[in-house]
């Protein structure tokens, strides 16, 4: 992809190339996000975790969340034992099922994290003021076909981990 005036057509690897430079730039964001903080990375993946069930209204379970991120309920519990020494995670008891343990993020741990990305997203707004709703449309379905598609790619190579070599 070249910037010479000319109309080129976006090949399907340009497409790929742009994607892994956002994915690559979004994770520097996080790691920057996650060392200011003292926290590791999957410490802030299991915070985006909990807090996107929590926006669905469905607060995310110890179980829950060791599913997702594919880690040993000890080693899930030593991360939520950190989160919550750090002040970023508490463990709640939902009314109406008390043995139940639900993850929340409190309100200061909220507002610490507002401080690192709502800048981002006033940028993202900014950068995306000249989109129309058609453009913002064909972007969104972008990303959900793209998103899906390395899920699908990504469950192909299972969950146990590295292959050794022989």
């Amino acid at each position: 992809m070249t910037d010479t005036g000319d109309e080129q057509e976006l090949t399907d690897l340009d497409l790929t190339r742009l994607l892994q430079t956002l994915t690559v730039e979004s994770d520097r964001y996080a790691e920057r996000f996650g060392a200011h903080h003292g926290l590791h990375r999957t410490d802030v993946n299991a915070l985006a975790l909990i807090l996107a069930a929590a926006r669905r209204g469905d607060p995310m379970s110890p179980t829950a969340l060791a599913r997702e991120l594919r880690l040993s309920p000890s080693a899930t519990t030593a991360l939520i034992d950190r989160l919550e020494a750090l002040g970023h995670v508490e463990r709640t008891r939902p009314a109406g099922d008390r043995r139940r343990v639900a993850l929340e993020v409190p309100e200061a741990a909220l507002e610490e994290g507002r401080r690192m990305f709502v800048p981002l997203a006033a940028a993202f707004a900014s950068a995306w003021a000249g989109f129309d709703a058609a453009e913002r449309e064909v972007v969104a379905r972008f990303l959900d076909v793209s998103t899906e598609a390395m899920r699908e790619v990504g469950a192909e190579w299972g969950h146990d981990g590295p292959q050794r070599r022989r």
